[in-house]
């Protein structure tokens, strides 16, 4: 495939964490569930539908950037391997 090794580059990362890419793929993907959930809810309380699509085409932008803010911070967080904890209670 052409495209092959230039989408690996692109999702390549270190070891054991998501490249940016990959968190912003996530958060995308993630939004359209929530996004149409939110639409759904949105449109049984309010009973109206254009109502319900403005709501979640407001909350489908700042729910990707927040999203991806968050797993950018989660993937920051240290990784405790197994051996380091039997090490610590040793």
């Amino acid at each position: 495939m052409i495209l092959d090794q230039p989408l690996k580059k692109l999702f390549a990362s270190k070891p054991g964490k998501d490249s940016n890419a990959k968190s912003l793929l996530k958060s995308i993907s993630w939004r359209i569930v929530g996004t149409i959930d939110t639409i759904i809810i949105s449109y049984f309380i309010t009973g109206e539908f254009v109502m319900a699509l403005s709501i979640g085409s407001v909350e489908v932008f700042s729910k990707i950037i927040l999203f991806y803010f968050h797993e950018r911070i989660w993937e920051s967080v240290p990784k405790v391997k197994e051996d380091d904890t039997q090490k610590e209670y040793a």
